[in-house]
């Protein structure tokens, strides 16, 4: 028992492919996309925190950091699959849960285990941070179909992604960071010009369109 097995499954995370199975220009790791969301999640609190709300950025920081560990012992599930129904979705996630505690309690002396348990929890809930961390996570995995869309690569798969990713973005367009999102952020992914730009615009227009009805 010790913290060593926990410094090294950190090197495990670079291994875990996202989205595995299908033809990408640019893999992306589960540790890269930690990283990623973190400096997402720091920019969008920082909007947030200029727009006059308080934000607890301890606890903002360990729920990007953190998000994802479980996926060390369950993969990285295809986003469509995994969101397919709310009781897979839960069924996953009690998975998680469930081998993420095995983990700490195999691996983690007793006097770090309530705190570890606490850190690799769902960190995706009503809280600010919470919030925060779930436009995160969606805004790298926009940027990650986006690239591959940008290369012309064929799977349709990532315009499916690209498509769940803006309407999750979207379920939070009442915060600031959202706003601002929209309004300066995505408007810049869309006006780069490529192959297809014309049919990433359109699919953007009108799931925008549709939850403002």
């Amino acid at each position: 028992m010790g913290v060593h097995q926990y410094f090294k499954s950190l090197s495990d995370l670079e291994q875990i492919i996202r989205c595995p199975g299908k033809f990408k220009f640019q893999e992306h790791s589960v540790a890269s996309h930690s990283f990623k969301v973190t400096k997402i999640a720091q920019f969008l609190g920082t909007v947030e925190e200029q727009s006059g709300q308080k934000v607890d950025w301890r606890v903002l920081y360990e729920k990007a950091l953190n998000h994802d560990y479980a996926e060390l012992f369950t993969g990285d599930i295809k986003t469509p699959v995994k969101y397919a129904s709310k009781e897979l979705k839960q069924l996953f996630s009690e998975v998680e849960e469930q081998m993420t505690r095995k983990f700490v309690e195999k691996e983690l002396p007793a006097e770090f285990q309530a705190i570890y348990l606490e850190r690799f929890k769902e960190g995706k809930d009503k809280t600010l941070e919470g919030r925060i961390l779930s436009v995160a996570d969606k805004i790298d995995l926009l940027y990650e179909a986006f690239g591959e869309i940008q290369k012309d690569n064929p799977e349709p798969l990532f315009i499916e992604i690209y498509e769940e990713a803006l309407r999750t973005i979207l379920l939070f367009q009442e915060m600031n960071c959202v706003k601002y999102f929209l309004e300066h952020i995505l408007t810049d992914m869309l006006d780069e010009k490529f192959t297809e730009h014309g049919e990433l615009a359109g699919i953007a227009t009108r799931i925008i369109d549709e939850h403002r009805d």
